[in-house]
C-alpha cells in the first residue's frame, strides 16, 4: 500500500466525502482523490500531521485505518455501499467479481477473512445494506414498490417482496405503516 493512501472507516455516503474533504482543507493537506472509505494524498503525512488528522477525522465519527486487514474490511464495504446504491455504475456484475478486481484478491480469500472479521458473510453484509436502501426509497415515498425493484435490480415487486420480508419479517407495505427503524450503515 502507498503511504499517502489513508483508509477511512465509517464513510458511508455522499455527506461523508464531503465531511472529509472539509477537513482536509481545515488541515490545510492536498489530496488527489476522496472516495468511500478511502482517501489519496499528495504527499505523505508528517507523524504531527497524521495525529491531527486522525483527531479531527475523529470528532466527526471517522477513524483512520491501519492494520492491512481493517482496511481490507473497509474497502470492501466501501464497494459493497457503492454497489448497492450505485448498481448502474457496475454495470450488472456480480459483487464477487467486482471485489476481485478492485481489490486484487481472489473472492474466497475475502469472504473468509471478512467473516472472521465481521462475524457474517459479504452477502449477508449486502443485504442489510440492500434493506437499508430500500427502507429509505420506502420512506422517501416517491416510488412504488415496482419502480423500487427496478432501481434495485430485483426482477419483480413480488421478488423485492420476499427478499424485504426475509430480511425484516414485514414486506414493504407493512413496513411503511410501522414506525421507520433504519440503521446507520456504519452500524451494520
Amino acid at each position: 500500500m502507498k503511504e499517502n493512501i489513508l483508509h477511512v472507516k465509517n464513510m458511508v455516503c455522499d455527506r461523508c466525502l464531503m465531511s472529509v474533504e472539509n477537513t482536509l482543507r481545515e488541515q490545510n493537506l492536498n489530496y488527489i482523490t476522496i472516495n468511500l472509505g478511502r482517501v489519496e494524498l499528495e504527499n505523505q503525512l508528517s507523524p504531527s500531521q497524521f495525529q491531527d488528522l486522525k483527531d479531527a477525522l475523529a470528532t466527526n465519527g471517522f477513524e483512520i485505518v491501519s492494520k492491512r486487514t481493517n482496511k481490507i474490511i473497509t474497502e470492501i464495504k466501501s464497494l459493497v455501499i457503492k454497489m448497492v446504491y450505485n448498481h448502474k455504475d457496475f454495470q450488472n456484475k456480480k459483487l464477487s467479481e467486482v471485489l476481485s478486481e478492485e481489490l486484487n484478491y481472489d473472492y474466497s480469500h475475502l469472504t473468509s477473512l471478512f467473516s472472521k472479521e465481521e462475524g457474517q458473510s459479504i452477502q449477508s453484509f449486502q443485504n442489510k445494506i440492500k434493506v437499508e436502501r430500500i427502507k429509505e426509497l420506502l420512506e422517501y415515498d416517491e416510488l412504488n414498490i415496482s419502480e423500487i425493484a427496478y432501481k434495485m435490480d430485483f426482477g419483480s415487486a413480488a421478488y423485492l417482496s420476499t427478499f424485504f420480508k426475509k430480511e425484516t419479517g414485514l414486506n414493504p407495505s407493512q413496513y411503511k405503516t410501522r414506525l421507520f427503524d433504519r440503521k446507520p450503515l456504519d452500524d451494520i
